[in-house]
């Protein structure tokens, strides 16, 4: 069953999603997610959060990628 949640801070470690979209108010962050292989559609798993949350870990598309908790939180995501 998908569920679409707002961000990375709401999934635990282990779980997987996918990417939705962008939200409006990360334009900055927007290109560069894109050129790290973060496209819609791109689906993903939460390897680890470090001890105060920020960074979090993620694999996708074979490789590990770590985002701080800005880039993070304009990724609109679900849970699958």
């Amino acid at each position: 069953m998908d569920m679409r949640i707002q961000g990375l801070k709401d999934l635990s470690t282990g779980d997987k999603g996918r990417v939705i979209g962008f939200n409006k108010q990360g334009r900055v962050y927007r290109k560069r997610l894109l050129a790290m292989g973060l496209t819609p559609g791109t689906e993903f798993s939460i390897v680890r959060f470090a001890p105060l949350g920020d960074p979090v870990e993620i694999t996708l598309r074979g490789f590990s990628l770590t985002l701080r908790k800005d880039e993070a939180d304009i990724l609109s995501i679900e849970k699958i």
